[in-house]
């Protein structure tokens, strides 16, 4: 069969063609996990009680 003159998604050959992926990836995860470091960080401060009632509050504020 017959191959186009101009593919609709060109080849990247380049060094970087396959790392933007991985640090997309590896940014979301490090962010997922500053996010629990810090809400663990807020409960070990604050206590439990205060601590879910700050996630109501902040809560209903939404709704």
């Amino acid at each position: 069969m017959a191959q186009p003159l101009h593919p609709a998604h060109p080849q990247d050959n380049s060094p970087t063609a396959g790392r933007m992926p991985s640090v997309l990836l590896w940014t979301g995860a490090g962010l997922g996990a500053l996010l629990v470091v810090a809400a663990l960080a807020l409960w070990f401060h604050y206590g439990t009680q205060l601590f879910f009632e700050m996630i109501r509050t902040g809560l209903a504020a939404c709704f």
